[in-house]
This record gives structure tokens, C-alpha cells and sequence, in this order.
């Protein structure tokens, strides 16, 4: 099976996490593997979405989480048997399919009951004279099953509890043999015996059935039609007559009408849950409008996923699109310290200390001897200048600097007027909507001991945005620190022109008198100098809260 993979960078994704999705998806399909496909595990920032504005690029695929589902597991083939169907044709099912449950479908597909396969054989070992001879059925499945044709009388679909008794005596022991029943309720199975015949039909049987395909005698067929009686002409012998006319009921009538199900927009793990915990031995996978979509067993939890990811600008699962570590990791591609999931294969894991995932995108461009087209390379290019503030941050190496250089050339675009032109469209903090949204842009997740904080950044041009918003946006920080429980929740807001940042913190009160940086007022600190959040402020932050 093809998986589809998903190129996909971080929550709250910068310019950086989407470029590089978006980018290495493309070289991915230049080099001829068309299930890839660019994704975003998070809403764009005004930057990144003016971006791809200016550059005429769709968006990637929005997901909001890839837990598989139980739709990506089960076949959509599913054994069935129609509700008004009769026992044999579920026996057969059951024989030529080896499975150990038959759902029950109506007209419509919606499960009305399952069959067990425990259940046909308990019907099976039926043992006593009147239960073997008791027969729950139509007479349209009892004509079905002996594939008999109407000499007088109809197909009647209404289920009827019968008795059933073969006419192989002489005709006064036979008479005597069935006097004790209602003749309403009697199906006499008989061969080319006129007189048994007769009797029958004068004694007001609810069904004549007459055997071997032998032919029946005209005054018969009409004696039968003027007392009522339905007479049938089957081809099977008496043995096999009698044998069908038991595996004659429908299906209904034996289906259990409470079973195990699912819908199959539902997380895996409830499928497994169900599966391990409920004591069945396998569930029904329904669709939206409650009709039968599969049957899932346990076996349908080892059944290949059938999507996987690489990762771009990131290798942290809790910094990855909920549900990653459900799925297989096929690759990652990096430039952040090393936190990464456990993989069950080798896997291509390529990381550098640069100032972008672009830069090392764009190295594989050259590697791989193709020449991004220039709507690509623009947006590497925007990747590095956005991640490295137009090659100012202390982050920017050497390889970013030989990379803008040549990206900028196949872009035809001069990069410093680039730069200049993505921060001054996106530098306006009320660009962003909210201060939720300002503050949840680009914020990551980091940990030092047993101490998780976290921490946004901003790029703006000025502080006179944030100094009228800063009272909202602590707040959103407060709401942002509960909700993920965290010791403290900051946000960066640094200024391009002046290469500083004002760090704005909620939280963490015990740890400010060591972070050693100004602090104009309460919950703002003023960092001259400062602009990487990898390289420099969170591992100062983890110096500060490990109390060094």
C-alpha cells in the first residue's frame, strides 16, 4: 500500500516550519515521489501568510491531528448477509469467507444484528425429535433455500413457526403421525407418494413439498389450489429437502440485535479499547449515516497506517502535530538542539547549527543537482531571512549567509530589500487579530528539570504596538501558562531596526532576581542585544531556572 506522507513542521508555525514543508514536499516530488504533500500543523502568521500572498503559493494542508482513525484500518469489503436472507446463506458465508461474525444488513446497509459464528453452531447441534423438527421460516426462504417453484400458492415473506414432517409411511401411519398438530403449522415433505399427497392437502397442511423434481399430478395441483394449500416442486431429494428446510429461517430471526460498534471517524485507540475490554471478538465500523463500513478485529490494529511523516523545523514530538507519535517518522529535518522520538527503523535524520531549516533545504536542492524554480527559491529565501531577521541574528552562520546569496540569484530578488519588504508587512502586532493569536503565533514548549515553560516571539518594527498592548497580551500569557501548565509563559517582542527585545513574562516570580536584565516595570524585561530565542534566550532561561 502507498502511504500518503505529509511534509509537516511545528504547532504554531513560523514562516521557517512552512517554507520548509512546503519547499522540501516539492523536491521530494521533483525527484519523483508524488505521495508527498506539504501540511501545517497550525494556523498561518500574518508574515507567512502574507508571504505566500506575495509569492502566489497555496497554503499546505491544514491538520489539525493525524491519530489514525478507524477508518484507516479496517476493509471496506465487508462479509454480509441481508436481514430477510435464510440461514443457509449465512452458513455459506461463514464456510467459503473463514470469518467468525456476520453482520445482519437491511435494506439500507444499516446492521441490524450479527450472526456468531458460535451461534450457527449451537443451532447446528439441535438435538430432540420436536426440536428438529421445528422450522422458523417464510414460505419465500423456504421455496429459496430448496430452490422450489409454486404449483399453487405464493411467496409469502412472513415468518412462520413450522413443523416439519416427511411422507415415507403408508398413508393411515402417516395420518396418525401428524393428528396431534395444528395442520396450519405442518410442511409435509413427500415424494411421488399420490395418496400422502392427498391426504395432506385434504387435511389442510400450511406447505406440500414434493420432492425429486418428480412431476405432480394435475388433480393434485388443483385440489391444492382450491383447499389453500402452497405446493412446491423442488429438484432436491428428500434427504437434502429436509436437510435446506432447517437452514431455512432468515437470518433476522437468529442475528443477535446487541453488538460492539464504532464509528469510523473515531481515534484508533477507542476501536482497541472496545476490542480488548468488551469481551467480542470483533466490532462494526459504521459510517456517518449508521451504515456498515467494515468489521474490525484485532487484527485491524496491526494493519499498516496508511499515511507517515517527515518533520521539518522541529523533532520533538511535543512540539509535533498531535498524534505523530502514532505514526511513522520517515525522515527529519532540523536546526534545533535534539529531543527526538525513538524511531523503529534508521531513518534519514539530518540536522546543522545553522539559522534555518531553509538553509538546510535548500543544501539538498544542490545535493540532489536541482535548481529550485524561482517562486521555490524566493520561498527559501524567505525561510532564512525571516528566521534570522534578514541575517542579523547571532543564529546566522556562514551557510546561511552563501545560501541567501544564491537563493536571491535564481529568485532574481535583491535580499536585503526582501527582508526588509516581509518584516515591514508583517511588523504590526495588530496584524495578528488578538493577542491570543499574538502571543500563540510562533510559541514553543521547553523544559529544565522537572520545570516546563514556554516561550513566543514577535518581530515588529518599534514598541509602540506592544506598549499599548501589553496589559492584553500578559494576560493571553497568563491564560496560555494555565492552560498548558506551566511554570512561566513569556513572549519576545523584538524590535528589527534596534536589535533588542522586550521580554514580557507571566509567572515564574522566584526566578526574576536572576535573570539579569533590566526590568523597566513588573513582568518586562529589557534585552539589548537580544534576538535568537534558540541561541539566546531560552538557554539563558534554562540557566536561570536551574538556578545558575
Amino acid at each position: 500500500m502507498d502511504k500518503q506522507i505529509f511534509v509537516i513542521g511545528h504547532r504554531n508555525p513560523d514562516t521557517d516550519s512552512i517554507a520548509s514543508a512546503v519547499a522540501y514536499a516539492h523536491l521530494k516530488r521533483a525527484l519523483g515521489d508524488e505521495r508527498v504533500t506539504a501540511a501545517m500543523a497550525g494556523n498561518l502568521n500574518p508574515q507567512t501568510t502574507w508571504l505566500l500572498g506575495r509569492l502566489g503559493i497555496e497554503a499546505p494542508l491544514y491538520l489539525a491531528d493525524v491519530h489514525p482513525k478507524v477508518r484507516d484500518v479496517i476493509q471496506r469489503t465487508p462479509i454480509t448477509v441481508a436481514a430477510d436472507a435464510p440461514l443457509l446463506t449465512a452458513l455459506e458465508q461463514f464456510h467459503h469467507n473463514s470469518i467468525r461474525v456476520l453482520p445482519v444488513l437491511d435494506g439500507a446497509g444499516v446492521p441490524k444484528g450479527v450472526i456468531p459464528l458460535r451461534k450457527i453452531a449451537e443451532r447446528s447441534l439441535v438435538t430432540g425429535a420436536e426440536s428438529l423438527r421445528l422450522v422458523s421460516a417464510s414460505l419465500a426462504s423456504l421455496a429459496a433455500c430448496l430452490s422450489g417453484s409454486f404449483l399453487a400458492g405464493s411467496a409469502d415473506a412472513a415468518v412462520e413457526s413450522l413443523h416439519l414432517f416427511v411422507g415415507a409411511m403408508a398413508e393411515e401411519s402417516f395420518i396418525d403421525r401428524i393428528s396431534g398438530f395444528d395442520p396450519a403449522t405442518l410442511v409435509v415433505v413427500t415424494g411421488d407418494r399420490t395418496s400422502i399427497q392427498k391426504a395432506s392437502i385434504e387435511r389442510g397442511v400450511r406447505l406440500l413439498v414434493v420432492t425429486g423434481g418428480l412431476p405432480v399430478a394435475e388433480e393434485v395441483v388443483r385440489l391444492a389450489k382450491s383447499r389453500g394449500v402452497a405446493l412446491i416442486s423442488t429438484p432436491l431429494d428428500t434427504a437434502a429437502t429436509v436437510s435446506r428446510a432447517r437452514l431455512a429461517t432468515p437470518v433476522l430471526a437468529l442475528a443477535v440485535p446487541t453488538f460492539e460498534s464504532v464509528s469510523v471517524g473515531e481515534p484508533l485507540g477507542r476501536l482497541r479499547d472496545k476490542l480488548l475490554h468488551s469481551g467480542e471478538s470483533a466490532v462494526l465500523a459504521l459510517e456517518e449515516d449508521g451504515s456498515l463500513a467494515g468489521v474490525a478485529t484485532k487484527s485491524s490494529l496491526f494493519a499498516p497506517l496508511p499515511y507517515a511523516l517527515i518533520l521539518v523545523d522541529h523533532n520533538e514530538l511535543t512540539q509535533s502535530v498531535p498524534g505523530a507519535e502514532d505514526l511513522e517518522i520517515l525522515e527529519v529535518i532540523d536546526h534545533h538542539k535534539l529531543g527526538n522520538p525513538p524511531t523503529s527503523n534508521p531513518i534519514p535524520f539530518i540536522t546543522a547549527p545553522v539559522g534555518s531549516t531553509c538553509t538546510i533545504v535548500a543544501s539538498l536542492y544542490e545535493e540532489h543537482e536541482v535548481e529550485p524554480p524561482a517562486q521555490i527559491a524566493a520561498l527559501l529565501l524567505a525561510g532564512i531571512l525571516s528566521d534570522t531577521v534578514i541575517l542579523k541574528s547571532p543564529t546566522t552562520t556562514p551557510k546561511d549567509r552563501a545560501t541567501v546569496a544564491r537563493l536571491a540569484a535564481v529568485a532574481g530578488l535583491e535580499w536585503e530589500a526582501f527582508g526588509a519588504e516581509i518584516f515591514a508587512a508583517s511588523g504590526a502586532l495588530s496584524g495578528y487579530g488578538s493577542p491570543e493569536r499574538v502571543v500563540g503565533s510562533d510559541f514553543k514548549l521547553f523544559s529544565q528539570g522537572e520545570l516546563t515553560f514556554g516561550v513566543g516571539q514577535v518581530e515588529v518594527f518599534g514598541y509602540a504596538e506592544f506598549n499599548e498592548m501589553k496589559g492584553e497580551l500578559r494576560k493571553a500569557l497568563a491564560a496560555r501558562r494555565e492552560k498548558d501548565g506551566l511554570e512561566l509563559a513569556g513572549l519576545m517582542v523584538t524590535d528589527i531596526s534596534t536589535e533588542s527585545t522586550m521580554f514580557l513574562m507571566e509567572g515564574g516570580q522566584a526566578f526574576t532576581r536572576f535573570m539579569g536584565y533590566p526590568q523597566p516595570e513588573p513582568h518586562v524585561f529589557e534585552m539589548k542585544g537580544v534576538m535568537s530565542r534558540k541561541k539566546q534566550l531560552v538557554p539563558h532561561m534554562i540557566k536561570v531556572l536551574g538556578g545558575r
